[in-house]
């Protein structure tokens, strides 16, 4: 299986779980869709109105989750774990049922959903794939934090710093190709937060389904779950996750280089508003085989090659 054609998944999955911070139970299905749809979200418990894009412009808040909504005020939020799972394995099109606002945070990452569209298998069709090619750079500086969106000939890059002064996360920085690395470390970073922050969320009504079976919690000096990380640089994969996920609300896979310090859900969608205000910022192409640079092509192509 290559990436040159557009992709949605075999067979129909569900899950069921508990929403992270409304701490309501959620099932949601993925449905396979026809090529050229996208991604679309529809809230089964409401009869009307119910359909939601995950467009950058749909972003209506970015408060520890991006929350969408559609133009009748019906959101859907937590949906970055997901559309990152969808961006990183390369599911173009898919239709996503969920029965509640929020979408279950299940273990905290990425990992549930890759295991189950991967048992399912990933369909192929003859429709050529579409991205998003940066033609000149766009940046965003707020402080201490950054972000900028570059031009790259065939990859799909994201470099990506934190700085905590918790000094078990401390400064972390990983970079990434999404169409050639491994994304297993990725994909298995869970979400986290401070212990110190635990009943402040809560007071704000937020983290009530919160616990060690779905975030990472860490104290002052050492990580509170029984089994600690997953991998060395957990934290700053989860970021990347999220990064992944909120990147995809561009509509299509991007060829560009970002590079962003104690970046998060508000300033991603703030680099894509700013991308799609210019239109001679980006090029969306169409990637047939005769054109498709031997880079971008998908792992387990290159190792047929070989």
């Amino acid at each position: 299986m290559s990436i040159l054609s557009q992709k949605t998944i075999s067979n129909k999955i569900s899950f069921k779980g508990v929403g992270l911070h409304t701490g309501k139970e959620a099932q949601i299905n993925l449905i396979p869709s026809e090529p050229n749809t996208g991604i679309i979200f529809v809230r089964t418990d409401i009869k009307k109105n119910n359909i939601i894009l995950p467009t950058y412009n749909n972003v209506v808040d970015t408060t520890l989750c991006t929350t969408l909504s559609n133009d009748y005020g019906v959101k859907v939020s937590t949906i970055e774990h997901l559309m990152g799972a969808l961006y990183g394995i390369g599911i173009d099109n898919l239709i996503v049922e969920v029965d509640s606002q929020e979408i279950p945070i299940l273990d905290g990452s990425a990992k549930i959903f890759i295991e189950k569209i991967l048992s399912v298998g990933i369909k192929s069709s003859s429709t050529p794939i579409k991205l998003i090619k940066i033609n000149k750079k766009v940046s965003i500086e707020e402080g201490t934090k950054s972000i900028s969106l570059d031009k790259s000939k065939v990859s799909s890059d994201i470099d990506f710093e934190l700085n905590y002064k918790n000094p078990i996360i401390g400064v972390q920085r990983n970079k990434i190709n999404v169409f050639c690395d491994d994304l297993k470390h990725i994909f298995e970073s869970r979400t986290f937060c401070l212990y110190e922050d635990v009943e402040k969320l809560k007071k704000a009504g937020l983290a009530k389904g919160g616990s060690l079976e779905n975030a990472i919690v860490v104290g002052d000096n050492k990580v509170l779950n029984h089994y600690g990380l997953r991998n060395a640089k957990e934290f700053v994969n989860h970021k990347i996750l999220d990064c992944m996920g909120d990147l995809y609300l561009s509509g299509y896979r991007i060829v560009g280089s970002l590079k962003t310090t104690e970046g998060g859900h508000s300033l991603t969608n703030k680099i894509l508003r700013k991308l799609f205000a210019d239109k001679s910022n980006f090029t969306v192409i169409e990637i047939k085989e005769k054109t498709l640079p031997y880079q971008i092509l998908d792992r387990n192509l290159l190792k047929s090659i070989a």
